[in-house]
C-alpha cells in the first residue's frame, strides 16, 4: 500500500486489491486473530445498517472489540477538534474507522492519529462498497479483466471507487449519467491510468448498459441531499433499470445495488427482486471485504 490508511480505492495498488479479494473468501480462521485484546473505533457521522453490522462482525471474527460511537457522542469540531478525538482514540484502538459527510475529516484523522485511519463513507469515496462490489462480480462473472461493468444513474461516491476498482481490475467501463451528474474529465482520466480496459461515459441509459456483464445503480438522492430530492428525480427520469434496461445488456448479465434502494424509482421490482439481481449477495458481502481489508492492514497475507 501508498500509506497505513485505506481512504480511497487508490490507497492500494492491483497486487494488495488482488490479495484483499483472496483473503476474503479464505476461511475466518485461516486469518488468525490479529485483533486479538484490542479494540477498534467506529465512528458514525452517518447511519447504517450495512456498515455498522459488517464491520461489528469483521472486528469480532478478527479477535477485536468494536466500539460504535454516534457522530454526536464525540463532537467532531463541535465538542472537540478531530485532531485530538484522533489522538485520543488512537491510544485506545488499532484502528480507527469513520464514516463521515466530508472527506476531509478523514484526511485530518489520518493526518493525526497513531494508528491507521479506514474510510466507512464520505462523499468522495465509498471504498469498502467497491471491495464487496467487486468481490461479488468476481464470485459471479469469473476472472474481471475484460469484462464489461456499467453504472448508470448519479455519478456519486460509490461510483466513483466502484470504478477504481473495476479499473485496477482490468475491466471496461461504461457510465451512463444525465447530464449534470456524470463523471468529471479528471476521474475518467484516473480511470484509464488505473488499467481499466476501456471507459466510456453517456447521456442515456440503454447505451451505456449495451453488452454489460454487470449493471449497477444506486439511489438518486444520497444522504444529506434530501433537498435536491424533486430536482433530481426530475434530472434522472429515463434512467430507472427494468427489464428492458436489462434485456440490453449481455446474455445473463447481473444487477446490483449497494442498498438502500427505492424500488420504483432507480430500478423496478421484477429486477431487484429478480433471479439475476445479486443484491443481498453484494451486501452480505461487506462483512468478508470488510474482514479482509482489516487483516490486510493489520499485515495478514494470503
Amino acid at each position: 500500500m501508498t500509506n497505513r490508511d485505506f481512504l480511497q480505492i487508490t490507497d492500494l495498488d492491483a497486487t494488495d486489491l488482488a490479495a484483499i479479494l483472496e483473503l476474503a473468501v479464505r476461511p475466518i480462521a485461516s486469518l488468525g486473530r490479529p485483533l486479538e485484546g484490542k479494540g477498534v473505533a467506529l465512528i458514525f457521522e452517518k447511519p447504517s445498517n450495512r456498515t455498522r453490522h459488517s464491520m461489528e462482525m469483521a472486528v469480532v471474527q478478527l479477535g477485536g472489540h468494536p466500539v460504535y460511537t454516534r457522530g454526536e457522542e464525540v463532537g467532531l469540531d463541535v465538542r472537540e477538534s478531530v485532531e485530538d478525538i484522533s489522538q485520543v482514540m488512537s491510544g485506545y484502538h488499532a484502528m480507527l474507522c469513520a464514516r463521515v459527510f466530508d472527506h476531509r475529516v478523514l484526511d485530518r484523522m489520518s493526518a493525526s492519529s497513531l494508528v491507521p485511519v479506514v474510510n466507512m463513507l464520505s462523499d468522495a469515496a465509498h471504498p469498502l462498497q467497491a471491495v464487496a462490489d467487486v468481490l461479488t462480480m468476481q464470485q459471479h462473472l469469473g476472472t474481471l479483466a475484460g469484462k464489461t461493468v456499467a453504472y448508470v444513474g448519479d455519478f456519486n461516491n460509490v461510483a466513483r471507487s466502484l470504478c477504481h476498482a473495476s479499473a485496477m481490475l482490468g475491466m471496461h467501463i461504461r457510465i451512463g449519467c444525465p447530464a449534470g451528474y456524470s463523471a468529471n474529465e479528471s476521474d475518467v482520466d484516473q480511470f484509464r491510468a488505473l488499467g481499466a480496459a476501456s471507459v466510456n461515459q453517456y447521456d442515456t441509459l440503454e447505451t451505456a448498459v449495451e453488452g454489460a456483464h454487470a449493471v449497477h445503480t444506486d439511489t438518486w438522492t444520497s444522504m444529506g441531499q434530501e433537498s435536491e430530492s424533486k430536482v433530481r428525480e426530475a434530472a434522472f427520469i429515463g434512467f430507472e433499470v427494468t427489464e428492458k434496461t436489462m434485456a440490453l445488456a449481455a446474455s445473463g448479465a447481473v444487477f446490483m445495488h449497494c442498498l438502500p434502494a427505492h424500488r420504483g424509482q432507480e430500478v423496478s421490482e421484477q429486477v431487484i427482486d429478480g433471479p439475476n439481481s445479486l443484491i443481498y449477495r453484494q451486501a452480505h458481502n461487506r462483512m468478508h471485504a470488510a474482514r479482509a481489508v482489516l487483516a490486510f492492514l493489520l499485515g495478514v497475507r494470503p
